[in-house]
């Protein structure tokens, strides 16, 4: 778990913390590569705003050394702020996010899928579709059924 907000670390520590998981913390985004190196995790969390490194940072420095072959392959789970971070996250070699506030029940799922080799993108706050043009009735256009939103 990377994050240099002692909330999140607490957040996320409550959530993997059991017999199942051993969470590793660290606060600042220089320790992540030795940490990964040293400990060979199954999986790294990270925050996508950490002071020293930031999360997209963070993930760049693990693929690059990944691709090196001078680090294992550890899939990513970002902690993002907001939905618009998300292409920060793609683009940075991410196999997940999660956008915040954090859920236990959303974050588990994020981890079981990452550790079975998946990804895993929020859904939470997607934006609803709206359909496709002519698909529904344009509000206030004088009809009388009611708009659909999709």
């Amino acid at each position: 778990m990377v994050s240099d907000s002692p909330q999140v670390r607490e957040e996320v520590r409550s959530v993997f913390d059991s017999e199942r998981f051993e969470v590793m913390e660290v606060d600042d985004g220089h320790l992540v590569r030795p940490t990964v190196l040293a400990h060979e995790p199954n999986l790294v969390v990270t925050d996508l705003q950490v002071g020293s490194m930031g999360g997209m940072a963070i993930c760049m420095d693990l693929r690059l050394e990944e691709s090196g072959g001078r680090a294992p392959y550890v899939p990513v789970l970002m902690l993002l702020d907001r939905r618009a971070d998300v292409f920060l996250a793609r683009r940075s070699g991410a196999e997940g996010w999660v956008v915040k506030p954090l859920d236990p029940i959303r974050l588990r799922r994020a981890a079981t899928s990452l550790l079975a080799g998946g990804r895993y993108e929020d859904e939470a706050f997607r934006p609803l579709d709206a359909g496709a043009a002519g698909d529904a009735p344009a509000v206030g256009s004088g009809s009388s059924g009611s708009a659909r939103v999709g």
